[in-house]
């Protein structure tokens, strides 16, 4: 399963929930590792969940044995009976932290968002959920890049489809993999 599965996300916000701890250092890491086998005793590297986390570049997909070993980290049978308690208890709530809808947008209107550790950006709608970047600072995205986005919300990752950048294909991205977005703001 891709890393960046919403499923995938929710497993590491729980996990990250129980441990009341942002996995961000890779002494964060060492110490998950710990606690995944005072819970299962069942190794896991660092490494393998840096990977996960995006804290290393890793593989994009992420082995079935690894999600069972998480899940069973926090208190499920498995990666498929963690996946039933998604079905079954819903995982779905109003966004609740400040957000800015694409949809709400007029071509020419302008977005300013940062992320850790000194990442600027100010992108403007072409319409249709369709940006450019105007200016970049200390990022891999550049001038005139272009992308689709559905929803900025502050405190999350800003998953970008379609990044095209130069003559590259189009490719997704996370912005604000680790912490989500630090500033939001529509400019005026």
């Amino acid at each position: 399963m891709k890393k960046t599965s919403p499923e995938i996300h929710e497993l590491k916000r729980q996990l990250e929930g129980q441990l009341n701890r942002k996995m961000k250092t890779p002494n964060d890491f060492i110490f998950l590792s710990g606690v995944i086998w005072d819970r299962t005793h069942e190794t896991m590297s660092p490494t393998t969940l840096k990977r996960l986390w995006g804290y290393i570049d890793g593989a994009d997909e992420t082995r079935s044995s690894t999600l069972d070993i998480l899940s069973r980290a926090l208190g499920y049978g498995d990666w498929e009976e963690f996946l039933a308690h998604l079905d079954t208890h819903g995982n779905s709530n109003p966004v609740q932290a400040p957000h800015i809808n694409a949809g709400d947008l007029a071509p020419g209107d302008r977005i300013y968002v940062s992320w850790k550790p000194d990442r600027r950006c100010t992108f403007r709608c072409l319409g249709n959920t369709r940006f450019v970047v105007e200016k970049a600072e200390n990022s891999k995205l550049r001038e005139g890049n272009t992308f689709s986005a559905s929803l900025f919300i502050l405190g999350e990752p800003l998953y970008l489809n379609n990044l095209v950048q130069g003559k590259n294909p189009p490719v997704a991205f996370v912005v604000g993999n680790k912490d989500g977005l630090c500033e939001l703001e529509r400019l005026r």
